[in-house]
């Protein structure tokens, strides 16, 4: 996509992304300490050797445990939006074309979930499934289904009036087939854009979730457990919470970044 390549912002966030998802994938190879293990003689050690982030209040190994929370932030972000993707563009894909009333209740239904500040919809969530990881990105992702809805609609909107559209329903395609091949891939630029930018979204929810309790459960490292664990030590143990909350950064920044690079390269009035 040479409109990305030329955004050196973008390569910027898809470079730390890479490295954090290569990371992810090699940290049960690395030689890195076990997340996990307990080992209250070396607790609280500060950042330097041996511990290169320093130790948690269980003598853990910070560096270790971001390494491997990234396993779990990078999950997390793009199977919740994944989730919010199918209802959602479903939903506005038949809302936006056959209008009417298909349109009223099936946006009177997403209205209804907007009610919801999307946080408090995801606490709602978690409350009546319980905690656990697969609570946790269930909850995100329906929570974030009005976004895709109400974006897919206002794209087919203007999609369904093209002529590619009177075309293929003289030609007698059925409304599935104009639906799927024709009016889809025109209207999927700002669903990657807006997607691209829902998973740092996500990312922050399920950090968030976490710190409350409500997402991952210990050991289990987790960066917005971790936040959560190191609140209490930030006046002299700051590296405990320090740490976690900057890969959270880096990584919503990242995504930010190529988000805003794919926007531009996809925008076809940025091409003139």
């Amino acid at each position: 996509m040479p409109g990305l390549r030329r955004s050196r912002g973008a390569i910027g966030g898809l470079a730390i992304l890479l490295l954090l998802a290569l990371a992810a994938v090699a940290a049960p190879t690395l030689p890195l300490a076990d997340p996990i293990q307990i080992d209250p003689p070396h607790a609280l050690y500060s950042p330097g050797a041996p511990f290169l982030f320093g130790s948690d209040q269980y003598g853990r190994d910070v560096f270790s445990r971001v390494v491997f929370g990234s396993r779990v932030s990078l999950v997390v972000g793009p199977i919740a939006v994944g989730i919010a993707l199918v209802p959602g563009v479903t939903v506005g894909l038949l809302a936006g074309y056959y209008g009417r009333w298909v349109d009223g209740v099936l946006m009177r239904i997403v209205d209804v979930m907007l009610a919801f500040p999307g946080i408090l919809l995801a606490l709602g969530i978690v409350a009546v499934l319980g905690p656990s990881l697969t609570t946790l990105m269930v909850a995100v992702g329906i929570s974030s289904i009005p976004t895709y809805a109400r974006l897919t609609r206002a794209s087919v909107l203007s999609a369904r009036e093209q002529l590619y559209v009177d075309a293929a329903r003289v030609v007698g395609a059925h409304d599935l087939a104009i639906l799927v091949r024709h009016i889809l891939p025109n209207v999927v630029a700002p669903i990657i854009v807006v997607g691209t930018l829902g998973v740092g979204a996500a990312i922050l929810i399920a950090a968030t979730l976490s710190f409350l309790g409500l997402g991952s459960q210990p050991p289990m490292p987790e960066w917005g457990r971790m936040l959560s664990e190191g609140r209490q030590y930030l006046r002299e143990q700051w590296w405990i919470a320090t740490f976690p909350g900057l890969a959270i950064m880096l990584t919503v920044l990242a995504l930010n970044m190529l988000g805003d690079g794919l926007r531009d390269a996809l925008d076809p009035r940025m091409k003139v």
